[in-house]
């Protein structure tokens, strides 16, 4: 099938979820990826779960989620051999991705200025959590920490409450993110001139960059946001902004809508009073109440139904089960599966767009460790001595399938 990367080879000593989820989407774009592991044990993301639960006894949720569409090569990268070989697999590389602490690969010989001495094209893109000097250089940079932060936190929970992380890595998918939007950019420019280049992706930066409207607010307005006691979603804005209780159990969350509008179509004539915005802001956390006692007389379809017919810009609270179930997300296809050696059927979430002539799909399940070390020495031209020898001295690892 035509895809936008095919042709494009990519070195990815990444692990956990920052630099898989970048190599991931280049992957689904027809990028040839190659995890590099370490031998043994493979990436660290294989020995964490969920739950306490292993997919098919023994396979990471965390790991098959980021991992489809490569192949896995597990090598011992102190060994003077290894590293010899992926010099020579560099110099038919386009990209090298590496999200280790600053300094870690480079000691190791595989930093961009190794790489760029044997292919001056490279494009090294490098992943940490707050950049690769300054004062937290040596600081581990996980994603709930850079929630903390950054500021994210802060503004997330209720005010009479400790401040709340976002129940997803937010800060690691939108590194992967930045790492995607840079590679690409020096593909493009490289296309045009040749010269390759070093990326730096911090976590702290993505997370700060996302937060750029918050930012302007504080930074210009003088004032600093204080979370409200109530459900409202921001803790800069005025009700009626927020998630609303309905008479089943279920929640509605109302975005930005007239409140007119709001108060007429839930029949509650005596909101008329808060409506303003000052007042809306200033008193918002008794508006909410006052509105979440409106729509708690309603089931949540029936609410929902007479909202959109206002057109009023609301929509149910689901969890992750009811989502998966959504007709919306049925439509889109963005549930879907792949069949795994060990793990067997895996259900995952798909790529997330569509492109006319070069859709995104995929190809090949998560890699076990080294599943496809011997095939990718060899189509690099690496001797079976040699790939048998690395094997016999315990500095390449491979599973089968």
């Amino acid at each position: 099938m035509n895809k936008a990367l095919n042709g494009v080879t990519i070195l990815d000593f990444s692990h956990l979820l920052q630099g898989p989820f970048a190599t991931q989407l280049l992957a689904d774009m027809g990028a040839n990826v190659i995890k590099i592991e370490r031998a043994g044990s493979g990436d660290m993301f294989r020995s964490m779960t969920f739950f306490a639960k292993w997919v098919g006894g023994s396979e990471s949720p965390n790991f098959l989620a980021w991992n489809r569409n490569k192949r896995s090569l597990a090598l011992n990268l102190k060994s003077p051999e290894v590293h010899a070989i992926i010099m020579e697999m560099a110099k038919k590389a386009d990209v090298v991705v590496q999200n280790f602490r600053p300094g870690v690969l480079a000691k190791l010989g595989y930093g961009y200025e190794d790489f760029k001495a044997v292919n001056p094209g490279i494009i090294y893109c490098s992943g940490s959590g707050y950049g690769e000097d300054g004062p937290y250089v040596t600081r581990p940079g996980q994603d709930m920490l850079i929630q903390g932060l950054s500021g994210l936190m802060a503004n997330t929970g209720r005010g009479d409450q400790n401040p709340v992380p976002v129940g997803a890595g937010l800060a690691d998918q939108i590194g992967a993110m930045n790492m995607v939007y840079g590679i690409l950019s020096a593909l493009y420019y490289r296309e045009k001139t040749g010269i390759g280049q070093k990326i730096e992706v911090n976590l702290l930066a993505g997370l700060i960059a996302h937060l750029n409207q918050e930012y302007v607010g504080v930074l210009n307005l003088g004032e600093d946001f204080v979370r409200p006691n109530s459900g409202i979603g921001h803790p800069g804005m005025q009700a009626p902004f927020g998630v609303y209780e309905t008479a089943d159990g279920g929640y509605v969350t109302i975005a930005m809508s007239p409140f007119k509008t709001l108060y007429e179509t839930l029949e509650a004539p005596a909101l008329a009073v808060y409506d303003d915005l000052g007042t809306l802001f200033e008193k918002r956390d008794e508006v909410w109440e006052k509105v979440n006692a409106e729509t708690k007389k309603f089931g949540t379809a029936d609410l929902l139904d007479r909202l959109l017919a206002a057109d009023i810009w609301c929509a149910e609270v689901k969890d992750i089960r009811k989502a998966a179930e959504d007709p919306q997300v049925t439509h889109l296809g963005l549930i879907t599966s792949y069949e795994h050696p060990r793990a067997g059927t895996v259900r995952v979430v798909g790529p997330a767009i569509r492109m006319s002539e070069t859709q995104p799909t995929i190809d090949r399940p998560a890699p076990l460790v080294g599943q496809h070390g011997r095939e990718i020495l060899a189509e690099f031209g690496i001797s079976a001595e040699t790939i048998a020898r690395l094997e016999e001295g315990g500095d390449m690892t491979v599973s089968e399938a």
